[in-house]
């Protein structure tokens, strides 16, 4: 577990991590020479019964926020310290607002440089703490009055701090793993380290990372916990991780450490946002500062609501730089100039759907004051919801629900979701998609009842779905006996197409125009031109029942006279030579209209076979030998 501390700058904050840890965390010249912190500090603190407590000891200088911001990321108690004899100051608000917008609500209250002071003086001190303390997550945090040059409280503090240790719920080791990176540096010997938090998961030693923004694959080479090598890291944990396969400038603070090509960058976020209650106005050309994690870059607020101070509103915020977000991460939002915190928030869905009237409002406010894995199950029924027939990524939703993929995989057996591939569909959508399909069979064939039924491509298209669910839903027609599959064509169950006496009578003249001169028959567009608008369903119904055979796009042979014409071929023309057009037109009888559209269909069929010089007959063709 990480606790982190806050404070205003020249409050003791660093003196305190020393006389708890016996470990000086200011580690750069320029710290030392101006006796203020001005990166992170790192220190490991032993609790009896505990365990090892990573220590983030962070700069309270205001121009250094953002560092502050970045240290503040993962941690899980909260060490505020504030001077006893300057009291509460401005970094001190700050840094609290920033702690309830990171979501932080364990933390113990350090009453620093109390020898410097009388009781009553501490007494009114801690009044005005608890005042300031009581309408935070913090308004129950122990306040403990300390001195970090004699000692004093120091003990008290360890025991206050094992308190909120003590009931911790562990982190999610068996999650995703996910770490953000707040140091990174060159060692001799052993090249590229990065430091920072694990949030999520575990890794181990030799396993292969990849880096993001930039999605460049590393090998871990070494992991260190507080100084000492081990073979594993978890959540939780303050980690240092020597790579290989990368320079040290590919991995600034604010990459991310994943373990899977799960995770992917984004610059558009759905979110839920609070603003402070002195907030400046923002609207969607306001440019403001987004951090998560380590990460910071500016961006745009497009909110669904009016914006009221101190409420919680909808929005979508568009990012200039990519990050690495997961549903439930919490940020800060800042204003570059003036340079102060303007709000905050919790992703909803880093990867949400494009924007449809009507749809990506709040998709059930409620959630936010729920349980962890009611949230979970409620973000991942709507952005099924919001995905209809499109389907989501399984890979993705771990990501998109911030919950884990055991239990993703669970809320989708449970709820009877579908799984196709690589993606899941909301069972209510899938059968939604089922219920389109049958009408759409049902009014084809109504409106085509010469045809054999719905072609399945003309299903997938008209879907406009992904071929695996229509796949879905017409196996599970099937199935329920709704519909029927004939080759490549789909019809309701038991349905034939059925010529009426008007019909049946047109189709026999078609066939009697065909047959008329066998060898030279009209074209298509002859007969349509004479017997009207079905023509072409009722010979290609004909086709189907095998009467009439296509020998070329615009011209139908009776089978029969196909059949007679190939024999007369077979029969009269010698194995091994090759025919002239003329030839071949005294055999068969026909003018070259009908002659070459023929011979074209006898080369498709394996009967002839084309040459430059002409055509011959194929050798197991010759005879009517096979």
């Amino acid at each position: 577990m990480i606790l982190g501390t806050a404070g205003h700058i020249d409050h003791g904050k660093t003196a305190l991590v020393r006389a708890l840890t016996g470990v000086d965390t200011d580690r750069l010249p320029e710290e030392k020479r101006r006796g203020i912190t001005i990166d992170l500090g790192f220190a490991p603190l032993e609790i009896d019964g505990i365990g090892t407590i990573g220590i983030v000891d962070v700069p309270g200088h205001e121009a250094f926020i953002r560092t502050m911001l970045a240290g503040a990321s993962g941690i899980d108690i909260a060490l505020l310290v504030i001077a006893a004899d300057e009291g509460v100051m401005p970094q001190t608000r700050e840094h609290l607002e920033i702690l309830s917008l990171l979501g932080v609500s364990r933390g113990v209250v350090a009453l620093t440089k109390s020898d410097l002071v009388d009781e009553e003086w501490i007494a009114l001190q801690i009044e005005e703490v608890t005042s300031l303390l009581a309408p935070t997550l913090f308004a129950l945090a122990s306040i403990v009055p300390v001195s970090s040059r004699t000692g004093s409280g120091i003990v008290a503090l360890k025991n206050a701090i094992a308190v909120q240790a003590g009931d911790l719920p562990a982190r999610g080791i068996e999650d995703l793993f996910r770490m953000p990176v707040d140091r990174a540096f060159t060692v001799k010997g052993t090249g590229t380290v990065v430091t920072g938090t694990i949030w999520s998961g575990s890794v181990e030693r030799d396993a292969t990372l990849i880096v993001q923004p930039g999605n460049k694959t590393v090998r871990v080479r070494g992991l260190e916990h507080h100084g000492v090598m081990s073979a594993t890291a978890s959540a939780g944990q303050r980690t240092a991780i020597a790579l290989s396969g990368v320079n040290v400038a590919d991995v600034p603070r604010g990459s991310v450490l994943v373990a899977d090509n799960f995770w992917s960058t984004t610059k558009e976020v759905e979110a839920y946002v609070t603003l402070n209650q002195d907030h400046i106005r923002i609207t969607p050309r306001s440019h403001v500062l987004f951090h998560l994690g380590t990460a910071e870059t500016e961006a745009r607020l497009v909110m669904d609501d009016e914006v009221s101070s101190g409420g919680q509103i909808h929005a979508r915020i568009h990012l200039v730089n990519p990050i690495v977000a997961r549903a439930g991460d919490r940020f800060v939002l800042r204003m570059a100039s003036p340079a102060r915190t303007v709000g905050g928030g919790r992703v909803v869905d880093p990867f949400p759907a494009a924007r449809r009237r009507g749809r990506n409002k709040p998709r059930a406010s409620h959630r936010m004051a729920q349980s962890p894995e009611i949230i979970s199950s409620l973000l991942l029924e709507a952005i099924l919801r919001d995905a209809s027939t499109d389907g989501v990524t399984l890979s993705t939703l771990p990501i998109r629900t911030g919950d884990t993929r055991s239990n993703v995989d669970a809320y989708l057996a449970s709820t009877g979701a579908v799984t196709k591939g690589s993606r899941a569909y909301l069972l209510s959508a899938a059968e939604l998609l089922s219920a389109s399909i049958e009408s759409f069979v049902a009014e084809f064939v109504a409106n085509h009842p010469l045809e054999p039924g719905v072609s399945l491509q003309a299903i997938r298209s008209g879907a406009k779905a992904g071929d695996e669910i229509v796949d879905w839903a017409v196996a599970r027609l099937v199935d329920l006996g709704r519909i029927e599959v004939s080759g490549s064509f789909v019809r309701p169950r038991g349905w034939k197409p059925e010529l009426g006496d008007a019909d049946k009578a047109v189709s026999d003249a078609i066939m009697y125009d065909i047959c008329k001169q066998p060898s030279e028959p009209p074209t298509v567009a002859e007969l349509e031109a004479k017997f009207g608008g079905k023509t072409r369903s009722l010979i290609r119904k004909l086709e189907r029942e095998g009467v009439l055979a296509r020998v070329s796009d615009d011209r139908y042979y009776s089978s029969e006279a196909v059949a007679q014409m190939v024999e007369k071929l077979r029969t009269s023309l010698q194995a091994n030579r090759i025919y002239s057009p003329a030839e071949l037109k005294e055999v068969l009888g026909v003018s070259r209209k009908y002659l070459i559209p023929f011979l074209e269909f006898c080369d498709g069929a394996g009967v002839t076979e084309r040459s430059q010089a002409g055509r011959a007959v194929r050798p197991l063709a010759v005879g009517g030998q096979s």
